[in-house]
């Protein structure tokens, strides 16, 4: 599997998940906050994000090598310094450092629509074990005491792969939900919603 990935794409997918990291810090420790506080949330949003951005971006990749195509991610550097930016002045994570590209013959409304939804897919389902991990104080109150870094790994990675989820859920440019949307309505808004659901759920725990 990892073969089809060329040392190129796996610079540019490193190179956006560093970038991408380091926004998701920036909105987290606004506000101020010590050197060390910061490196330990720019580690904690390097795990959470590196699974979310990364396999987010492999799902497309291999949901579109299954239909045939060849796909690669390819970072985008202005996009990269705008979320960083967007972060840092507004509190606000724009999380498009880059696409991944099908090469290939004409691809089909249908295939464009299940290519792209494989990725908010992942990080619903990526949910799933961060959220456990969040909700650890309430079901098991005595470890979470004694591995606290456990539920905060949990709460990030709940409140993010929730972010990117909506994001790319959004029906606009050249995110993932138009394509969608464009393919099955009734599939897009279904997805949409539990991903609004689910978000909301995740910005009710404390990060850190």
């Amino acid at each position: 599997m990892f073969e089809r990935i060329p040392p190129r794409e796996w610079r540019d997918l490193i190179l956006a998940w560093f970038a991408i990291s380091i926004a998701f810090s920036l909105i987290y420790v606004r506000g101020g906050i010590e050197l060390l506080d910061f490196l330990m949330v720019f580690a904690l949003s390097a795990i959470t994000v590196g699974a979310g951005f990364i396999l987010h971006e492999l799902a497309h990749k291999f949901m579109a090598m299954r239909y045939g195509f060849w796909a690669e991610f390819r970072k985008d550097n202005l996009m990269l310094l705008v979320a960083v930016a967007m972060a840092a002045l507004a509190g606000v994570v724009f999380a498009a450092p880059g696409a991944t590209i099908i090469y290939g013959p004409a691809i089909s409304k249908e295939q464009n629509g299940r290519i792209s939804i494989v990725g908010p897919l992942t990080n619903l389902l990526l949910c799933i074990p961060f959220g456990a991990l969040a909700f650890l104080p309430q079901f098991a109150p005595a470890a979470a005491i004694s591995l606290p870094l456990l539920t905060s790994i949990g709460a990030v990675g709940f409140q993010v792969n929730a972010m990117i989820a909506v994001f790319n859920m959004l029906p606009v440019s050249v995110l993932d939900g138009k394509k969608v949307l464009a393919w099955n309505p009734l599939i897009f808004a279904a997805t949409i919603g539990i991903s609004l659901v689910v978000l909301l759920v995740a910005l009710g725990f404390s990060p850190l």
